[in-house]
This record gives structure tokens, C-alpha cells and sequence, in this order.
């Protein structure tokens, strides 16, 4: 049985996540601030098993992490993420945002590496933004939001580096403007076409594309 972990899975695209890969029989360990809270969440059918995480809480990575001693884990899916205030450069927000959309991904990653060895895909998505790119910033604004994703790509791209002996695969990708709470309803796509396209792209990576950019149809994408 393969196994996928998703984090920020109460909601939006880390729920519809944990809704397909349920759905086709994978094991999920899906992980959300507030286990209790997430109605739409503990209703999906199948072998889904629910964990409290704070992404940018360093003790309870360390619990989930005693929690999951011994589990294979074949995807990582880290979804949580913040949105931050449009145009403000705030120093706390923009830290804040900095610490749950850039670093703490990092250190899921890194804390469940012993998992993903024992797993058979090894692989690390990471969802970024499109607001991430550099090359493709053509609007502006949104300081803190755009640098934080764009020290994602860059630490997932080390990550790949880094991580090449040990044969984990370590992506990023834009889910697209999804129809989601932070996608607001003006949003172009549905979650489960997002999800779906994406898990379509993770069951065709190789060892090849660890390090690349993409967006939720499978095209490459601009740093």
C-alpha cells in the first residue's frame, strides 16, 4: 500500500488531496492544526489517519514524527501555507510568513527524510506559487507572499541537490488559481482539477526531474 502525507489537509487543496488519494486506496496520514475542528475532513471514507500539526511548531513536527516512527511515507505533500497582507511589509507578518510558507516546509521535510527513504516514490511536493517567480513577476506587490515562495523554490532546489544521493525526488509546484478560501471565488480552476493534474505529474516523476518548477498541468515554469 502506498502512502502520502499531507500537511494544512483540513481544507481546500490538502483536503481534496486527502480525498483522492483516499479514494484510490492509498494510506493518508493528513495533518491539520485543528484535528477536532475539520468536519469536511474526518468525513472522508478510507484508511485516513488525522494528526495535529502546526507546521511552524517545531514540537509538534517532533511529535509527529514519534508518531509516525517506522511508517513508510512515499509523498510528501507540504500544502499548508499562509497568504499575508498585500503590500504591507510589515517586519512581524512578513516573518510570520516567512517562518509557515518558507522554512517550515523545509523542516517537515527534513524531519520525515528517515520516513520517505523507507517509502518506494521518495518523493517531496512542495506547493509554491507562480507568485514565486521571478521572472514572471509582472504585476508586483504582494511582498511578502511572492519572497517567501520564491525562498521555497530556492530551498527546494538545494533540497534536490542535497537529496539526489539519497534518491528523494524533490519538486515544486503552482496548483494554479484554485477556487479555495485564499483563492477567493473569482478563482479560475476547481481544486480537484488542480489535485488531479498534479498527482498526474507525480506519478510520471523520475529522478531526472527532482529539482524542477512546474505548474499543475505538467508545464515547466520560470524561475
Amino acid at each position: 500500500m502506498h502512502t502520502v502525507l499531507v500537511t494544512g489537509a483540513n481544507r481546500g487543496i490538502g483536503l481534496e488531496f486527502v480525498r483522492q488519494y483516499a479514494e484510490e486506496g492509498w494510506r493518508v496520514h493528513a495533518c491539520a492544526r485543528d484535528p477536532k475542528a475539520a468536519k469536511e475532513l474526518a468525513a472522508i471514507k478510507g484508511d485516513v489517519t488525522m494528526h495535529r500539526l502546526e507546521v511552524a511548531d517545531d514540537r509538534q513536527i517532533a511529535h509527529l514524527v514519534k508518531e509516525l516512527k517506522g511508517d513508510a511515507i512515499d509523498i510528501l505533500v507540504n500544502n499548508a501555507g499562509v497568504g499575508g497582507s498585500d503590500g504591507s511589509t510589515d517586519p512581524d507578518d512578513w516573518l510570520r510568513v516567512f517562518h509557515i510558507n518558507s522554512i517550515a516546509p523545509v523542516r517537515v521535510a527534513e524531519a520525515l527524510l528517515p520516513n520517505l527513504e523507507m517509502g518506494s516514490a521518495k518523493i517531496v511536493l512542495s506547493l509554491t506559487s507562480r507568485m514565486g517567480s521571478i521572472a514572471d513577476n509582472g504585476s508586483g506587490g504582494s511582498y511578502a507572499y511572492r519572497s517567501s515562495k520564491a525562498a521555497l523554490n530556492a530551498a527546494m532546489k538545494s533540497l534536490a541537490i542535497d537529496w539526489k544521493r539519497r534518491g528523494v525526488i524533490v519538486v515544486v509546484a503552482h496548483p494554479g488559481w484554485v477556487k479555495t478560501d485564499m483563492g477567493g471565488p473569482s478563482a479560475q480552476i476547481s481544486p480537484q482539477r488542480s489535485v488531479a493534474g498534479l498527482r498526474q505529474k507525480l506519478s510520471a516523476l523520475k529522478p531526472a526531474d527532482s529539482g524542477s518548477f512546474f505548474n499543475y498541468d505538467g508545464s515547466t515554469l520560470p524561475w
